[in-house]
């Protein structure tokens, strides 16, 4: 099969970026041609990434037409499409071969894309997207409080909810996320899901937990990622446990600097590490007790604990969103009931670290569920789909 993958950025370092290096050289070895479209080359040296190897066709400015002639004469088969500022550049491809979207976001169920309200206080939305939302998104405080970025927004998920019919096939991580669709109007017959996989394959086996409870945050540090409650909760856990927890955040964001100074206040001690990729984020997870995903805003998949489970290391996590596509409560960590309180994660968190058999079984389950979740079976599951649309 020809496979022409769309994608906004070529040689992007987020995660659409890091899903799409995975995943092609697997339908490369399964003896599928690839090719790219795209829209900005982001700068990646040449040498680093699978796409610079294949035949690339930028479809943003002036040669835009000329791109999408070539396209036609490499005549794919399906085209696989990503994260695209401009929606019509997929209806353009949708003339040329069937398009199926990996909607790795709330696009065109949200006008925010956040699926969340911030006032009074951050907490899931489970609003049916409608004419509602366009009232209540100032009001609740549903994205940038920005009419300029509001237009914008509204005008992406307007144009997502027009092009929805000409996609062949809607592919999404998670069961939460198909519900989503669906309830939002896409046809449930062209709807998949089709969960993630850890980008790096499970290894290094089960490890005893560590002497010491030690808890890591990995992530963008905005807010909705829960930051300020995970530490208000260790510290809730720290009391009822009668000994200190060593908290590790990985990551940068807008709000470091608040949760340095909730860390301070509540006399926690917290390392912030700064940002760290690929290999670096190993022997800090390794090292851990616990992943916490103390997220607010309803995950679509939530991968970073599917990737801890992969060095054997459990997750306490906020129930909301995708979550539960691989965190199985009992088995693999501890699922907190949403909208989660500093109370009640710093209980789950007690109640892990201070059972040491527990918290064992948690890493086996985790490394086991990390081993059954592969690249392999969705890749599997991803030619069923391009096979049937």
């Amino acid at each position: 099969m020809r496979i022409l993958i769309a994608n906004d950025g070529l040689g992007d370092a987020g995660g659409v970026q890091a899903y799409l290096d995975a995943v092609a050289p697997v339908l490369q070895s399964r003896g599928h041609q690839l090719a790219v479209a795209y829209c900005d080359d982001l700068g990646r040296d040449n040498s680093g990434g699978v796409f610079y190897a294949l035949p690339r066709f930028c479809v943003a400015g002036s040669g835009r037409d000329a791109a999408f002639a070539r396209i036609r004469e490499w005549h794919p088969d399906i085209c696989y499409s990503h994260n695209m500022s401009d929606v019509g550049v997929d209806r353009t491809l949708a003339e040329i071969a069937p398009v199926v979207k990996f909607m790795h976001g709330y696009f065109g169920t949200c006008i925010g894309g956040l699926k969340t309200h911030a006032f009074p206080v951050p907490v899931a939305c489970s609003r049916v997207y409608g004419p509602a939302c366009t009232l209540l998104y100032f009001p609740r405080k549903c994205g940038q409080l920005n009419p300029v970025a509001f237009f914008g927004q509204w005008s992406t998920a307007r144009a997502y909810r027009r092009i929805r019919s000409a996609y062949a096939g809607i592919v999404v991580a998670s069961e939460h996320m198909r519900a989503e669709f669906e309830r939002s109007g896409c046809d449930p017959a062209r709807l998949h899901a089709n969960p993630l996989f850890p980008t790096e394959p499970a290894h290094g086996g089960v490890r005893p937990a560590p002497g010491e409870p030690h808890v890591v945050f990995l992530g963008r540090m905005t807010p909705l990622k829960g930051g300020d409650l995970l530490i208000r909760a260790v510290d809730h856990a720290q009391r009822a446990l009668g000994r200190s927890i060593r908290l590790t955040m990985v990551g940068d964001g807008p709000a470091r600097r608040d949760w340095e100074a909730v860390a301070a206040a509540a006399g926690v001690a917290c390392e912030f590490t700064g940002w760290k990729h690929g290999e670096e984020r190993w022997p800090l997870l390794q090292g851990a007790s616990v992943l916490a995903v103390p997220s607010v805003w309803p995950e679509p998949f939530g991968l970073v604990g599917l990737e801890a489970g992969a060095v054997g290391v459990p997750a306490v996590a906020v129930n909301v969103g995708g979550i539960s596509e691989w965190l199985h409560d009992g088995v693999n960590g501890v699922a907190v009931t949403a909208p989660a309180t500093a109370e009640s994660f710093g209980a789950a968190l007690a109640s892990t670290l201070g059972d040491r058999s527990r918290l064992n079984a948690f890493s086996e389950g985790a490394y086991r569920v990390a081993r059954e979740m592969t690249i392999d079976r969705h890749v599997d599951r991803l030619e069923a789909i391009f096979a049937a649309s």
